[in-house]
């Protein structure tokens, strides 16, 4: 017989070893006749022949990849009594002998390799059924590559998935592990946004207007952090979408709400504690919004004699940077702002760059990013705010609460902790040069990992409570008075907790 192309699919009963060492000869028989009924009437539906039967295991060979694939999804999804035995499978396509009611070939033997490989309920295959078969008929992701015997180099092996099945990829499993997993559901509004956030968004259609117009809603964020839930995809829509570094979650929408309930008990049971995924569904009653850059005055401590962040264009401040929008500095004289971009205005009007400017209490400034509001705050630890409530949120849940600090407690808003000393002037004598010396920065230096916690009682009272012994925690009062906390301290919505050099907004939730 000639040679021809054919996709070769095994199947394998899992358990069945296990069934033979119980079962008597008539339990055996019975069991050997329900799989070869099942194997030969799931052939005839799918076009397949049966080659070899190993009683626990079936070779077959099929004219078309897509139906092998197909036929293999639905040996996986129904097993054998109901699931009482689970079956995997393994396929691959290429040129095949026929001879003597047998198969010989490259594609056997990968076929072969690779069931080897895929655990009960699932089917893999190899690149070659990939190329050949319909890719928007099969629900499918990718496991890897192997080295299988007999085969030179790593072979890249994929996953074909029922509409039971969805497998979390590492990065979201951590997502749901850090409590930093954020669902964005289509027809939902941006729900609060956790520090360094996972996005996985259910329900769009890829490239529908609905998720353009998501993505152009949210925050500048690493690409790797955008996945897009889908099951059965065209592959132009899965190549466009990945090619901006974004990811795919492959399930059907009830296998997918099924994994995250599941992994969230699976972690919650592990560590003893409560594994929260952020959704727009989910009713917190506070947000928490990083709203801006606390500047604390000067001198301080004979340490630090003066200092400047800079403004980026995405509204972010760091210690420095080659091209920002605006440099803000904080002296002994007071507070300062200089344009290093055309167009930023303050009060209306435009900055002249490179000018340095003196911020006076209640200015406002228009940048790239939005609208800045400068509050003075003489006489006191700090010498002002600089507020711009940003898309970085948290919600705060009855009964749970939520910490702030560089390294906070899950549930918990991240204070930034930026590295370098570039922005920092320092006081003469050996304390300032002790602290320099020794890693000194005003993030580090005035926030604690474990700062603060704000947790609120379900009937609209909000508590913020100090965690650290030596960094203060203050809210600025809707009368503008600062006030620290010094134990717990009642706060209302609207009102602003000052730590270190970060502003965070107490705001009812956004619907």
């Amino acid at each position: 017989m000639p040679t021809k192309l054919r996709t070769v699919l095994f199947t394998d009963l899992a358990g069945y070893t296990d069934a033979v060492a119980r079962a008597d000869r008539s339990e055996l028989r019975s069991l050997i006749q329900e799989h070869e009924d099942f194997t030969y009437a799931l052939l005839s539906k799918h076009d397949g022949v049966p080659i070899k039967n190993l009683g626990d295991s079936y070779m077959c060979l099929f004219d078309s990849a897509t139906n092998a694939l197909r036929a293999g999804i639905e040996a996986c999804a129904t097993g054998l009594r109901n699931g009482q035995f689970g079956i995997r499978a393994g396929c691959a396509t290429g040129d095949v002998e026929e001879i003597e009611k047998d198969a010989f070939g490259d594609a056997v033997n990968m076929a072969a390799r690779i069931i080897g490989k895929a655990p009960s309920g699932e089917l893999w295959f190899s690149e070659s059924t990939r190329l050949c078969c319909n890719l928007s008929e099969v629900a499918w992701e990718g496991v890897g590559q192997f080295s299988l015997k007999g085969f030179p180099g790593e072979q890249q092996v994929y996953r074909a998935l029922h509409d039971q099945q969805c497998f979390l990829p590492d990065p979201v499993k951590k997502a749901v592990r850090s409590g930093k997993l954020c669902l964005i559901r289509e027809g939902g509004h941006i729900p609060t946004l956790p520090p360094d956030p996972t996005i996985l968004m259910l329900g769009f259609q890829p490239g529908s207007q609905a998720l353009r117009d998501t993505l152009a809603a949210m925050p500048v964020l690493d690409p790797g952090k955008f996945w897009l839930s889908g099951f059965k995809l065209a592959p132009l829509d899965r190549f466009e979408w990945l090619q901006t570094g974004r990811g795919l979650v492959i399930g059907s929408p009830e296998a997918l709400e099924a994994t995250l309930e599941r992994t969230r008990h699976e972690l919650t049971a592990a560590a003893g504690t409560h594994t929260i995924i952020f959704d727009a569904s989910e009713a917190a009653d506070m947000e928490l919004v990083m709203a801006g850059l606390a500047l604390p005055a000067v001198p301080m401590a004979n340490v630090v004699n003066g200092y400047s962040y800079d403004l980026l264009a995405d509204g972010r401040w760091v210690n420095r940077s080659a091209n920002p929008v605006l440099r803000v500095d904080v002296s002994v004289n007071g507070v300062q702002i200089t344009a290093k971009r055309a167009g930023v205005k303050l009060d209306g009007r435009v900055l002249s760059v490179s000018e340095p400017t003196a911020l006076e209490n209640g200015a406002e400034l228009l940048t790239p990013s939005g609208v800045i509001n400068f509050h003075a705050l003489p006489a006191t630890i700090y010498a002002g705010l600089l507020v711009a409530p940003s898309a970085l949120r948290m919600p705060v849940m009855p009964g749970q609460p939520t910490e702030l600090g560089r390294e906070p407690n899950h549930p918990g808003l991240a204070l930034p902790d930026r590295k370098g000393q570039d922005n920092v002037r320092w006081c003469s004598g050996n304390r300032a040069e002790t602290a320099r010396t020794g890693g000194f920065t005003l993030d580090r230096a005035l926030a604690g990992r474990r700062q603060t916690s704000v947790e609120t009682d379900g009937q609209g009272v909000v508590r913020v409570n100090s965690l650290h012994d030596r960094c203060a925690t203050w809210l600025l009062r809707e009368n503008g008075t600062l006030h620290r906390v010094e134990s717990s301290s009642q706060a209302l919505a609207g009102e602003l907790i000052v730590t270190g050099t970060s502003v965070v907004q107490l705001r009812a939730p956004t619907g």
